[in-house]
């Protein structure tokens, strides 16, 4: 809980507010008081999103769905008003914590315990069914735990199985990892009670083992896994590992039903050795005793508390950094915000802030050197230094300078703002994309006290050089171009606690291939091309589209290709010998651009694809006219092509007189991620494991993606794009599920 900030109501129709118990993107959660005195949790939404088509008919629908639903494990609704100018509504207050925050903090539930947990969900997912309706998100962080048994809440997307008004095919609905292959493949009209059945499984495998049935990582792998794989034995404990393989059938009609499901699991009373008082561990009931007391000891509505700097959940725009760099300095008095993505109020000095003029706002707002002080403290602002390690001499120094020069960008934007509680200095080491010299720089930078955090490195294997020294020394260290996994696959946790990869892993860029092929083109015969010289990620990328597209139909074929000489015409004939209507080449660019004339002149007019192992211009030079059209997926964005990033492009070409490169939009997100975890409440963090222990806390909605992290997905989970060849140059189609395709 905390304290209410400025700017919050001090009420909300009759009920008087307290506390703040969480902000999320959708809006704030309060603890409050009702007229009687009963405790309620008050869930708001934000302005943006009740302004928006369609949304107040969602949040009447939610509360509807709660309305109709009767079960002692389902949070009950006390009250709410879908036509308030701020929709809110207001449950029971449960003071226990989530089952995902409790295994998290105590380890997995006992056997007896899973089965009081399994039996109760499963009433009350059976009054959620009897009401007409389907969950859609049973997950962990949606039961809390109480003395008496679980509390399944939010029914925020939850809704008739016959509906279709809000739900759509083609949008995933639900938390990856423990949602249903059909909720996976983004079939909505596939998705009934079944579908929660399996989710059930999947948190009641999480709470007897901790281990996520189908692993960790980027929420694309963890969608694939769920779709094509089995659950990872080390989640299902012997005990119930039959009945919770039948849960987790891929067939929702092989999965058993909920009346089953409380049968095997012995009805809803709790077993010999754990009565209905005592069903939890005692450290979490302990929890429960101290959240109540502390609730009870809350008085009358304490006073705000301004925060030293706007907090990042009272934004008014969409990506708060994105509205900001469009920003130009004037004088003119304080101004409202006008509508959600036009303008932000700054402030006293600042007037109507418009888009178009960011290089020049850039050089307005620089700070000047020396150290200034926070207004009216006098005191000067602390400085914060942020190592950059990077590639800047060797093979890959053109993109090790893109992030250097993005990172920069972000420094100075920081250290513009008079009111920001700290100053950034960067400081860069190259270590010539050698692994040695990478050692090295990463000794040097954990032994150097006075720095808090690194961007970097640049390359996959100076990463893993410097893992272990990284994370030994508790370095919070933050990544925009490293593609290896660093997320264990078994438990779903972190091996590198410290890392945030603001990137996907290489194999998941064939989650794009496969969605371009499926939806846009509908190839029916596709051929894939495993580049051995690529190692795994030639192989990994092409198993995973295999699964994928003959999971959706399409007769697929796998060849592989020598590391080295390779037979182009050949392969090309193979192609058209697979009478193949598309095919995926994972090579570099020069052996893509050897296939692509091959292919020109055995006459294939089919879909070509390759990936950012070839995004290269060299490619469109080597290949010439047999260059067009061919589509390539990629881990970064084009950032001259977007909306959000055209003012750090302005800013960018008239610092660096150049466009910016790869991963120099993402760096300068890096360092602003990294910025707003060193802010805690207005103060720096100065001490590395606080900004390690901070940063899965924050969201930060950047210039290229949103960065937030999910407990095992990682960072990020989307940022996958699509480029095409059209008249001779690279033009961005788009972020991979909005891709416009010419």
């Amino acid at each position: 809980m905390e304290p209410l900030r400025a700017g919050d109501p001090s009420r909300i129709d009759r009920y008087r507010l307290l506390r703040r118990l969480g902000a999320g993107g959708m809006g704030v959660v309060f603890l409050a008081r009702a007229p009687g005195g009963a405790i309620a949790a008050v869930k708001t939404v934000r302005a943006s999103y009740a302004d928006e088509s369609g949304f107040r008919a969602r949040f009447r629908r939610e509360v509807e769905t709660a309305r109709q639903v009767d079960s002692p494990w389902v949070v009950p609704l006390l009250d709410a008003d879908a036509d308030a100018e701020t929709p809110w509504l207001a449950t029971s207050y449960v003071p226990g914590p989530s089952l995902a925050e409790a295994v998290e903090a105590f380890g997995p539930l006992s056997p007896a315990s899973v089965r009081v947990l399994g039996a109760r969900l499963a009433e009350a997912l059976e009054a959620v069914h009897g009401a007409g309706l389907v969950h859609r998100d049973v997950k962990p962080g949606n039961v809390l735990l109480a003395p008496d048994g679980p509390r399944l809440i939010d029914f925020g997307i939850a809704r008739a199985p016959e509906g279709t008004a809000l739900t759509s095919s083609g949008v995933v609905v639900g938390s990856p990892g423990f949602l249903s292959p059909e909720q996976a493949r983004a079939r909505s009209g596939e998705i009934g009670p079944p579908s929660d059945v399996f989710s059930l499984g999947c948190v009641l495998a999480f709470a007897a083992t901790g281990v996520r049935p189908f692993g960790g990582g980027a929420a694309a792998g963890v969608l694939l896994r769920t779709i094509y794989e089995e659950p990872d034995p080390a989640a299902l404990p012997d005990g119930l590992a039959p009945l919770l393989r039948a849960c987790l059938h891929k067939d929702p009609a092989d999965r058993p039903g909920l009346a089953r499901l409380r049968a095997t699991l012995g009805g809803t009373t709790a077993d010999e050795s754990a009565g209905p008082s005592d069903w939890l561990p005692a450290p979490v009931t302990r929890l429960i005793n101290d959240r109540s007391a502390a609730v009870l000891a809350i008085g009358s509505i304490e006073p705000t508390q301004v925060p030293a700097s706007p907090p990042s959940d009272t934004a008014d725009t969409a990506s708060p950094e994105a509205a900001t760099l469009t920003a130009l300095t004037a004088t003119r008095p304080t101004a409202r915000a006008i509508g959600r993505r036009g303008f932000l109020r700054l402030g006293s000095t600042a007037g109507l802030l418009a888009a178009g003029g960011g290089g020049a706002w850039w050089w307005s707002t620089r700070a000047k050197p020396g150290t200034s002080a926070p207004p009216g403290t006098g005191r000067p602002h602390p400085e914060l230094v942020v190592g950059f390690h990077g590639d800047l001499t060797g093979t890959h120094k053109e993109t090790g300078k893109a992030q250097l020069d993005g990172a920069r960008l972000a420094v100075e934007r920081i250290n513009a703002r008079k009111d920001h509680p700290f100053r950034l200095k960067l400081r860069e080491h190259d270590d010539g994309g050698d692994t040695e010299r990478a050692g090295e720089v990463a000794a040097r930078l954990t032994k150097d006290a006075k720095v808090l955090a690194v961007l970097g490195p640049t390359t996959d294997a100076c990463f893993t050089a410097t893992e272990k020294t990284y994370t030994e020394a508790v370095m919070p260290v933050v990544s925009v171009s490293v593609g290896v996994s660093t997320q264990n696959s078994t438990s779903g946790t972190s091996v590198f606690h410290c890392h945030a990869a603001l990137r996907v892993t290489y194999d998941l860029l064939s989650t794009p291939c496969i969605r371009y092929l499926g939806n846009h083109v509908d190839a029916r015969r596709v051929l894939l091309v495993d580049d051995r010289a690529q190692g795994d990620f030639a192989w990994s990328l092409c198993d995973l589209a295999e699964k994928g597209l003959r999971r959706s139909g399409r007769d697929v074929t796998v060849t592989h290709v020598p590391a080295g000489r390779i037979d182009y015409a050949s392969l090309a004939a193979e192609v058209r010998s697979a009478r193949a209507d598309a095919v995926v080449f994972t090579g570099d660019a020069a052996r893509t651009a050897g296939f692509a004339s091959a292919l020109t002149a055995a006459g294939f007019t089919g879909t070509r694809m390759a990936t950012e192992r070839a995004f290269d211009p060299r490619f469109i030079t080597s290949a010439g006219a047999a260059a067009k059209g061919w589509v390539f997926v990629t881990s970064f964005t084009d950032p001259t092509a977007r909306a959000s990033t055209r003012a750090f492009t302005a800013a960018y070409r008239a610092r660096f007189r150049a466009d910016p490169g790869w991963y120099a939009a993402e760096a300068y997100d890096a360092v602003m991620f990294l910025a707003r975890a060193c802010d805690k409440d207005g103060a720096a963090l100065t001490e590395r494991g606080a900004i390690v222990r901070r940063m899965p806390e924050i969201t930060y909605s950047g210039i290229t993606r949103t960065v937030e992290y999910e407990s095992g997905y990682g960072y990020d989970h989307d940022a996958m794009f699509e480029f095409q060849v059209v008249d001779g140059t690279f033009r961005y189609l788009g972020q991979y599920r909005e891709a416009a395709v010419s």
